[in-house]
């Protein structure tokens, strides 16, 4: 007997999936859909992204639009409970509720005789968007991507990018009775990050204020030994153009420090879809990765990004429920 979303929530919820771990949650999904596919006239498949590691798309006539979200978690993992208003567990907000809410609104979509769509569930984007990466090469002629994350049922007019460095410092050991003899690597992180910390920072009048964290340090060996490496890594929260970050952080940094980019994402604005409501997200998604490759991007989701991520993520079933709706609406929307 089909499971209803409360049920398919909690269900993939139990099952534990932090990044690269997905195997198990990838292949109850695959069955699910497959036998869904089975009953309706669609086909389930799997998309390897590496060993063990798979996406998972299925698809009812010739896709125009394409539901999507990931699959993996944060750490750590919690199973599920639920009270009369929220299911919580790691992964009920972000984002195994949406996964449920997506494949409830395909069912009601068959139900009322509506095709030419997909559902496409990927692995890592909570770490580099491997599985994004995957399916964009492997694109199936969607016109539209919705993707799906916390937005609280409203859709993102538009999303911050990101912006990550790792600031590495070298020195020379010594003991620390006799610092003269050594060259403090912390000591010089630590300059170079009140240096980034003065850098004034954009603003943008959709998306608001750049932001920065300094998100980890790391270094030395011993209290009474002179550090001969550091590190740290930041992240930016990008509202336009990088560049003028880039070069205003390396000026900061100088001879101090080593700055180097990991990672950029840029910022995205979608499109409006008359009669919606509507929000601003300072998170980034796996959007940016798939290039357009899978259609024009929509970000639509049930739940907040406050919990997501947080010892008390949890989900409202109201929300739940009125994203199988939203959801089912949205296709046959974008489809007309």
């Amino acid at each position: 007997m089909p499971m209803n979303v409360f049920e398919l929530t909690r269900a993939l919820v139990d099952i534990e999936s932090i990044t690269e771990n997905e195997g198990e949650v990838g292949a109850f999904l695959h069955s699910h859909l497959a036998q869904l596919a089975d009953r309706t006239g669609g086909y389930a498949e799997r998309m390897q992204v590496e060993p063990g590691r798979f996406n998972v798309f299925a698809a009812w006539g010739e896709p125009v639009v394409t539901l999507s979200t990931h699959m993996d978690t944060v750490p750590p993992f919690f199973a599920s409970s639920e009270d009369a208003d929220f299911i919580r567990g790691r992964g009920s907000c972000d984002a195994k509720g949406i996964i449920a809410s997506m494949v409830g609104a395909v069912e009601k979509l068959l139900g009322e005789g509506v095709r030419n769509f997909g559902l496409l569930f990927v692995v890592g984007e909570e770490r580099n968007s491997a599985g994004a990466a995957v399916a964009a090469r492997s694109p199936r002629g969607s016109r539209y991507l919705v993707n799906g994350e916390p937005t609280e049922n409203k859709l993102a007019l538009a999303s911050k990018g990101a912006l990550r460095f790792e600031v590495v410092a070298r020195g020379k050991m010594a003991h620390s009775a006799y610092p003269e003899l050594g060259d403090s690597a912390i000591d010089a992180l630590l300059d170079a990050l009140d240096a980034i910390r003065r850098v004034p920072l954009p603003q943008d009048a959709l998306l608001g204020k750049c932001t920065m964290n300094i998100g980890t340090i790391s270094g030395g060996r011993a209290p009474n030994v002179i550090a001969d490496a550091s590190k740290a890594e930041v992240m930016v929260r990008l509202v336009d153009d990088p560049a003028p970050i880039r070069d205003a952080f390396a000026r900061a940094v100088g001879n101090r420090a080593q700055l180097n980019e990991v990672l950029c994402i840029p910022a995205i604005r979608f499109r409006n879809v008359d009669g919606m409501p509507t929000t601003v997200v300072s998170f980034t998604t796996d959007i940016p990765m798939f290039g357009g490759t899978w259609g024009e991007p929509l970000l639509l989701g049930p739940g907040s990004i406050h919990v997501a991520h947080t010892a008390d993520e949890r989900i409202s079933k109201r929300e739940l429920a009125e994203a199988v709706t939203m959801y089912a609406s949205v296709v046959r929307r974008l489809q007309s």
